[in-house]
């Protein structure tokens, strides 16, 4: 038995598992909101450790990416790019892309049958593809940020939206309501607009096949189905697909990289004693 945690800290929350070997033994999750990083990271980390029984002392590695580096009880910390991509694989294994929408960023990534990241892209500057756009949209229309998806799948003529910039996005929803255009068509514009974003990054890394979503925005049904639709607009062979667990992703792939290096470890650390 091998026990190892995995820790993805983003700007929105701090994501923890627990695994033995490839099994997934617990998640937990835990929102940062203004609150001190370091102490919700420690938070779910310990709800992840009670949720299985495990003492700290039992884990052979703990792997921290995203901006996990700080922890300062780590044993060690990869990149998040490197950490999606295998935890991607893990989650679907026909997978050989992700689209990873942060509270800040939006990045996507093609990776091989092991999980090497081949080729990334990342949103810039502009917010207007991110989590954190898309909460402050819902705060603005009065709806939680869990109601999105549903919502937004009951569109029946979505209004456009600027996908340029998330100031005049947030302005042309503000015009949107004074005018009596209906939430979900509201939502489902802010929608298309994201997709227009992800298109682009998608092409430009030249992705086909399974394209798992991942991070905080992969449960929105609402933009799963948006994006499908814009990448189907063209000659990309493209399937969109989610995860229930797709926002520990990075969390998951940290777990098992983690586990590899103890491997590695453990093996130089034999040949060297013998």
């Amino acid at each position: 038995m091998t026990l190892t945690a995995g820790i993805d800290v983003g700007s929105g929350a701090a994501k923890a598992v627990l695994m033995d070997g490839e099994k997934l033994m617990a998640q937990h999750l835990e929102r940062i909101r203004r609150r001190d990083v370091m102490e919700v990271v420690e938070e779910s980390f310990e709800a992840v450790l009670r949720s299985a029984g495990v003492r700290r002392d039992e884990l052979a590695y703990i792997a921290t990416t995203g901006e996990g580096d700080g922890v300062p009880w780590r044993t060690g910390h990869f990149y998040g790019m490197t950490a999606h991509a295998r935890g991607a694989l893990w989650l679907e294994p026909d997978a050989r892309a992700a689209i990873d929408i942060g509270a800040l960023h939006t990045r996507a990534l093609r990776f091989d049958a092991n999980g090497r990241v081949l080729q990334y892209q990342m949103t810039s500057q502009c917010a207007s593809g991110s989590g954190q756009f898309l909460e402050n949209i819902a705060r603005y229309l009065g709806v939680s940020i869990e109601e999105i998806g549903a919502l937004s799948l009951k569109a029946d003529d979505p209004e456009k939206c600027s996908s340029i910039c998330a100031v005049l996005a947030e302005t042309d929803v503000i015009n949107m309501v004074s005018r009596g255009i209906s939430t979900p068509n509201i939502l489902r514009g802010i929608h298309n607009s994201m997709a227009v974003r992800v298109s682009g990054l998608l092409r430009a890394i030249k992705v086909e096949g399974v394209l798992l979503m991942t991070g905080g925005l992969a449960r929105d049904k609402g933009l799963t189905a948006a994006i499908q639709e814009k990448v189907g607009d063209g000659s990309a062979r493209i399937s969109v697909k989610s995860h229930e667990l797709s926002v520990y992703a990075g969390a998951i792939g940290a777990a098992l990289w983690g586990g590899y290096r103890h491997h590695k470890l453990t093996q130089k650390g034999n040949h060297a004693a013998a």
